[in-house]
């Protein structure tokens, strides 16, 4: 076997294996969940202080940003909704991570159903 035979094997495996690969990116579900994040972050910022301003935790004098669950905790009851959602996009970020696209996607209609009922 030549060493220009060689190559030409070697180039078709590496293609052959970049093809196989690049499905499964595509079936990720990582553009809608940033999708969805977004969408959330949104809905906890336009929930916060709804019920009027509370007092500064430890955390916030301490000088340490919000996330966005710290800021649907902080809603009480009302961010209850919030902290599902966010739950359900968690379960989302996990099920893509270990190729689970159909739990990825349940759990992200999940969180848009959240979203939606949330916004009535």
């Amino acid at each position: 076997m030549t060493t220009s035979t060689s190559l030409i094997r070697i180039g078709i495996v590496v293609s052959v294996l970049l093809q196989a690969a690049s499905p499964a990116h595509a079936a990720s579900c990582e553009r809608s969940i940033a999708r969805v994040q977004a969408q959330l972050d949104a809905a906890i910022e336009k929930n916060a202080g709804a019920d009027g301003w509370g007092p500064e935790s430890l955390s916030a004098l301490r000088g340490h940003q919000p996330t966005p669950r710290s800021l649907a905790q902080a809603e009480g009851s009302s961010g209850v909704h919030l902290q599902v959602a966010l739950d359900a996009l968690d379960r989302a970020r996990a099920a893509d991570r270990s190729s689970y696209i159909t739990t990825c996607r349940r759990q992200l209609f999940r969180a848009k159903l959240i979203l939606r009922r949330q916004a009535q």
